[in-house]
């Protein structure tokens, strides 16, 4: 195991360094344009907050493989005189999935019908801010941007932009760099975001599953990155210097990943679903918070992870697996959580599949782990390790 996440899962902290740096400066230039354009229009119109908020595994201490692939929230503005009033959606979709009804202020409502028609959707007899309608708009409003920005950045990368329907936009970059480590391209998710307060937000569910209609149009999703930073952060003070609780991390979605490579369609697809990282994440943080975190220690590494890959097996038979932030009431005092969080109704990740699909992730985790050293020998030739191309 040790060998394994040396070789294959272990990313370079210098070109980590350079490749963050790389996207931070593109989409920083490229936020600002997009900011600028934004305010042409006119204030019933969206527009740019002007910042961007970095989140997932590559600022998270946790990314595996190559630094290729980043996440980037991009906030927005609404009109000043709307405000945005998420509430669960009830049967309209997955399980944690809200709507964002919109107020406006006294007297405001008349002036703000334009947006409304061109941002909401009616739902239930009232106008709610449409995900969909969102996301197109901003995936034109960044590619009219483009040209100027590419156009400042020519001697330092080329950059491009891609979107697929109901997914956010792409940026591709290719430094053009001296160093060869700078040489990677890199793809960055930009997800524009409404802002709730408290680092929260409002980002467009990915089109999965089961929804009833006009649920595609309505619904969003709930992101507490900010808040799993803060929480990443605080373990990284309580835990022994070297801990091993990201180290175990990194191993389970190096195993998972490689196993992904032995199963077939459909469960191919399922076995990515349920062992999501975002899941793989949430049964870290509540193993860590079980225990004194002194028993993390590096040289626990091999207990530790048994203790996690068991937890999760434990979870999947139960089918049962609570979102970490929604209504828990355990999370450390030092985690300053927002109150709309600690109100929420807590949210079960595993609702979404049904019971034999996770019987037999289960089985297959058990399997994945018992099989370790064979699985890692058999999947780590280059055939296996190049990354699966995205949509």
């Amino acid at each position: 195991l040790e060998r394994f996440h040396a070789r294959q899962l272990r990313v370079s902290p210098h070109v980590l360094g350079h490749s963050k740096a790389h996207v931070g400066r593109v989409v920083a230039e490229l936020v600002r344009a997009a900011k600028a354009q934004g305010l042409q229009p006119g204030p019933l119109a969206l527009s740019l907050r002007g910042d961007f908020v970095r989140i997932g595994s590559a600022y998270e201490q946790h990314k595996v493989r190559s630094p290729d692939c980043f996440d980037i929230l991009v906030p927005l503005r609404l009109p000043p005189h709307l405000e945005p009033q998420p509430r669960r959606a009830d049967g309209l979709g997955p399980c944690g999935a809200l709507v964002c009804g919109l107020r406006a202020r006294d007297g405001w409502t008349r002036r703000c019908r334009p947006f409304i028609e061109g941002f909401c959707v009616e739902l239930q007899g009232r106008s709610h801010l449409s995900s969909g309608l969102v996301l197109r708009w901003f995936q034109g409003h960044l590619q009219r941007c483009l040209g100027a920005v590419r156009y400042r950045l020519q001697e330092r990368c080329r950059i491009s932009l891609s979107a697929c329907p109901g997914h956010p936009p792409t940026l591709h970059i290719l430094p053009c760099s001296d160093y060869v480590c700078c040489h990677i391209s890199m793809a960055v998710r930009l997800i524009p975001a409404i802002p709730l307060g408290d680092a929260l937000y409002l980002t467009a569910l990915p089109p999965e599953g089961p929804q009833g209609p006009l649920a595609p149009e309505a619904l969003w999703g709930l992101n507490a990155s900010r808040q799993e930073q803060r929480l990443l952060g605080w373990l990284k003070e309580q835990a022994p210097a070297s801990s091993c609780h990201l180290k175990c991390l990194q191993i389970l979605k190096g195993l998972r990943d490689l196993r992904g490579h032995g199963l077939e369609e459909p469960f191919c697809s399922q076995w990515g679903r349920v062992l999501s990282s975002y899941i793989l994440k949430t049964a870290l943080f509540s193993l860590l918070l079980q225990g004194p975190l002194e028993a993390w220690d590096e040289r626990f590494l091999v207990e530790r992870l048994e203790d996690l890959v068991l937890y999760l097996r434990d979870c999947l038979r139960k089918q049962v697996l609570m979102d970490f932030f929604l209504g828990n009431t355990s999370i450390p005092e030092a985690v300053a959580l927002p109150r709309f969080l600690k109100e929420a109704t807590p949210v079960n990740l595993l609702s979404a599949f049904d019971g034999p699909t996770l019987d037999l992730v289960a089985f297959q985790l058990i399997s994945t782990w018992i099989q370790a050293p064979h699985i890692i020998r058999m999947y780590s030739s280059p055939r296996y390790l190049r990354p699966v191309p995205t949509p």
